[in-house]
């Protein structure tokens, strides 16, 4: 039987479950996976400009919907060694599908080996939302097998993603629920806006957390913190977050709803003069001294 997870068998009752819990959210946070599979995943190239600086853009996207789900942008000039991966999958409030996940995993793959990064940012192209958590409606589709296979790639990402060897930073600028905060705690440091929503609600569907949020969270806020927050199902405003260490800043949203990148983007600034190596290798030593000591078995 495949494993149980906040990213695992969701059916019937939970949906109907999860369909409730999110209205009242009033976010709309069901999401719409009903649209046509990937049928090929097309690679653009553009240059783009804005406040955060010129960078060469690569997206992800699927022809079939013509949506640019993920777009991943290597900033330039005084940026040059910060990449931003943008999720933009607008149709389902950038909830995690499988091809998501795919295009993810696909992207980390390609920055762990490219020595020029400096720093990573992951943020959400659609206002209002970082990332919904795990798409429901595309899991109801799903058989046994499917489910299993989905939660392992989906907890793979994460450990791919913590242990990418260059600073992480998660700019939450909207809701991140279920998968989506998950996804942010596996960065290394995170930064929300004051009206954002975070939280790890699986048991208000009679699930847990399965993608490394049960492990996670509690390194992050302590293990009696941790519990109350899944076993009630919390859903923590950014002033909330902050004050228990979830998040390490929080900014009053702006105008452009883009507060939290834009403090990212800050951060990754100050990142850029220190030495590369030593980056890396004070990244490696935090992660390696946070880790358990590993069980001897006789």
């Amino acid at each position: 039987m495949a494993a149980a997870g906040g990213l695992g068998v969701l059916q019937g009752c939970s949906v109907r479950l999860a369909t409730a819990y999110f209205a009242r959210l009033g976010q709309g946070m069901v999401t719409d996976g009903s649209g046509p599979r990937m049928s090929s995943v097309s690679w653009r190239h553009c240059w783009t400009s804005s406040n955060a600086g010129v960078g060469l853009r690569r997206t992800y996207g699927t022809e079939a919907k013509g949506e640019e789900e993920l777009r991943v942008r290597y900033l330039e000039e005084e940026n040059k060694g910060i990449v931003v991966l943008g999720i933009n999958r607008s149709s389902a409030k950038n909830a995690l599908s499988k091809n998501l996940i795919k295009m993810l995993s696909k992207a980390v793959d390609t920055l762990k080996s490219d020595k020029k990064v400096r720093t990573v940012i992951v943020r959400s192209e659609v206002p209002g939302v970082f990332c919904a958590g795990a798409d429901l409606k595309e899991r109801t589709q799903m058989n046994l097998k499917e489910v299993g296979s989905f939660v392992s790639k989906s907890r793979a990402l994460m450990n791919e993603m913590a242990n990418l060897p260059v600073p992480t930073i998660a700019a939450i600028d909207g809701i991140a629920l279920g998968g989506g905060l998950e996804l942010a705690l596996a960065c290394d440091i995170r930064v929300a806006a004051s009206s954002a929503k975070m939280g790890l609600v699986e048991t208000k569907l009679a699930i847990i957390p399965g993608a490394g949020g049960t492990q996670r969270l509690p390194r992050a806020i302590g293990m009696a913190l941790a519990k109350e927050m899944i076993f009630s199902a919390r859903v923590l405003d950014g002033q909330e977050a902050k004050s228990i260490g979830l998040i390490s800043h929080v900014l009053e949203q702006n105008e452009m709803g883009d507060a939290a990148y834009r403090k990212a983007l800050a951060l990754a600034r100050e990142f850029l003069p220190q030495g590369p190596v030593a980056m890396r290798v004070a990244k490696l030593a935090i992660n390696q001294g946070m880790e358990p000591p590993k069980q001897r078995c006789n």
